[in-house]
Order: structure tokens, then sequence, then C-alpha cells
């Protein structure tokens, strides 16, 4: 009986949920054991979450481990391949706004953390950005040339608008769900036309404000309640930092066309070739010979 050849698995007849997984499982250099690691946090958690009830927290739990496959992901669509480093921080972010930033309430205890998170993502956004260009002027099939400097301003802008986008995202929320993604300020000092007497475009202050009253009661904040424009403009500022600074690292590694030791740890670069997943099917049994006479 002629042995069976072993059944190769392409990504179309594989769930994405199984390529991501296998595709992870083939990381070295620690990755994989980050993500195990924070994997097993977060099932915890939601094992936890489910026994006290906490069904949100169970939801944002299950947000991040489908988020967690989000680097294989852009590695087999994009075929490219992302460097250690810059993989274990996006783990690492992810972590930390889903489940140290909402579940752990670390944007409400650190007024830092949404500041760090956001700089952060401005920082990521540009390197994938960055990558997509250096990769198509690598290309063969693609008549895709831009010099480095171009290329540093195409990897800003696509920064910025991820983060611009992240916060039409927040404010949709907000506005139809009563969500509070936009993060209120108390400030002492407003400004503004509409305090004009006369009607008119004159500009009319109110400083020194130490309470505001909404229907008769005090809110006690010990100012007044700013909704959301001071953390959409902060947020927008160190996104714009978080850009600057990837594009300037880009810049130059593109300059010295990879001889930077640094920038090469964050620039995902084009994969050689695509990873396919084996299972060899064991040939079944031969039938037992007849015996003689039958």
């Amino acid at each position: 009986m002629p042995k069976k050849k072993p059944r190769t698995f392409t990504g179309r007849s594989l769930s994405f949920r199984l390529q991501m997984e296998w595709h992870m499982l083939q990381k070295r250099n620690g990755t994989f054991l980050l993500y195990l690691l924070l994997r097993l946090i977060i099932v915890g958690l939601a094992i936890w979450s489910a026994l006290r009830g906490d069904f949100e927290s169970v939801l944002l739990c299950l947000l991040s481990l489908w988020l967690f496959l989000m680097p294989s992901f852009l590695e087999r669509k994009l075929k490219m391949e992302l460097p250690s480093t810059l993989e274990k921080i996006i783990l690492l972010f992810i972590f930390a706004a889903e489940i140290l930033g909402e579940i752990g309430a670390y944007y409400v205890r650190y007024a830092w953390w949404d500041t760090m998170l956001h700089t952060l993502n401005g920082f990521l956004c540009a390197a994938v950005g960055f990558a997509l260009v250096d990769i198509l002027n690598e290309s063969d099939k693609v008549k895709f040339q831009l010099n480095p400097f171009f290329m540093a301003v195409v990897a800003f802008c696509f920064s910025m608008t991820i983060g611009v986008l992240w916060e039409f995202f927040e404010f949709g929320m907000d506005w139809f769900f009563q969500f509070d993604m936009q993060k209120d300020t108390v400030v002492h000092t407003i400004s503004s036309v509409l305090l004009d007497p006369a009607g008119g475009n004159a500009r009319g202050q109110i400083t020194d404000i130490t309470e505001v009253l909404v229907n008769g009661h005090p809110l006690g904040l010990g100012g007044y309640l700013d909704i959301g424009l001071i953390d959409t403009m902060k947020d927008l500022l160190v996104n714009f930092v978080g850009a600057v600074v990837f594009s300037i690292i880009g810049f130059c590694f593109i300059k010295s066309r990879g001889k930077g030791r640094f920038a090469r740890r964050f620039i995902p670069v084009r994969a050689d070739n695509d990873t396919q997943i084996v299972a060899v099917v064991q040939p079944e049994a031969a039938p037992p010979a007849p015996e003689d006479g039958e």
C-alpha cells in the first residue's frame, strides 16, 4: 500500500486564530515566553472576574487576548517581520492599556499613565508606517521610491492619522454612549465669546473659579469642569512627540542603511517567506493478509 504524503495546511485552510497562535509559537528571544506569561495572567484574571460577576472585565480580557494576535496578523498579512524588541513593546502596551489601565484603573490612579501610553502609541504607529514605506521602497514589484526625508514624513503623518482617528473614536463613544473616554479636567479660568454681554465677538473671561453649581448643587471639584478638550489635545500632543522621535530614528536608520543597532530593534523589515503549518498524518495500518484457504 503506498504511503500517504504529509498533509500541508496553508493559511486559507486554518482559522485566523489558529494561524496567529502558530505564528506566535515560532517566536524566539523571549517573545513567546512574554506572550505566554501575559496570556496566563489575563486568563486567570478573566476567570476571577467571571466568578465575581464582573463581565465587563471579562470582555476586556477577551479583547486583550485577541489584540495579542495582532503582531502576528501584521507580519502575515503585510509580509513583514517585527523585531523582537518592538513586538515585546506592543504586547506590553496592550497589557498596560487594557488590563492595567482599564481593569486596574491606572488611568485614574496615575495621571501620567494615559500620557505615557499615547506617547508610546505615536512611536509604535510611526514604526509601522515607516516599515510599510520602506518595504514598498525595497519591493521589486512596485515602482515606488521615496528618499529618507519623505519616508520620515509619511511615517509621521501615518502615526498622527491613527492618533486622530482614535480621538474620533473616543469622542463618538462619549457622545453617543455616554462613556468617559475623554477624561475631563478641572480648570479655574474660562474664556469665551459666549460670555460677551452684548452678544458680539468680544471675549468674556471668568477667573479664579473655585466652585460650580449644576442645577443648584455644587460639583465639589474646586473649579470648572472641562469636558475632554484638554485631554484630547494633550493626547494628540504626546502622540506628536512619539511620532517625531521615531521619524528621526527612521530617517537616521535609512541614511546609514541599517547600520544603526538601536534603530534596528524597532523597525520592521520585509519577511523572506511565509510560514506554513505542516502536520504529518500517520498512514493507516495495512489490513491483515488473508490466511491460507480463505
